[in-house]
């Protein structure tokens, strides 16, 4: 896993990484903002940077898992261009 630490004037603005490389791409994640930098766009420039730099490098593409019921990440995620590409359910069973 690849880490980077956004800092502005010493204060840290957003956190993202990839990890989990296939043949032709990787995975974005995590996406952390401390709540006192949200919304002022720091993590959607920072997935599009990052994004945009693995695209440049090596990777055919993109991916990672968002929760379908957070409007937030979803909008900036489809805003820097990411499709939702399918939904995945996760069951446990009783032991």
């Amino acid at each position: 896993m690849s880490l980077y630490l956004w800092e502005l004037d010493g204060t840290p603005r957003a956190i993202a990484g990839h990890s989990g490389p296939t043949p032709c791409g990787m995975r974005i994640g995590p996406v952390y903002t401390p709540p006192d930098q949200r919304r002022h766009g720091y993590a959607s420039a920072f997935v599009a940077a990052l994004s945009q730099q693995l695209l440049e490098g090596r990777c055919e593409f993109c991916f990672l898992f968002a929760d379908r019921l957070n409007p937030t990440s979803n909008h900036i995620y489809q805003a820097i261009g990411y499709e939702a590409a399918c939904d995945i359910d996760q069951y446990r069973t009783a032991d």
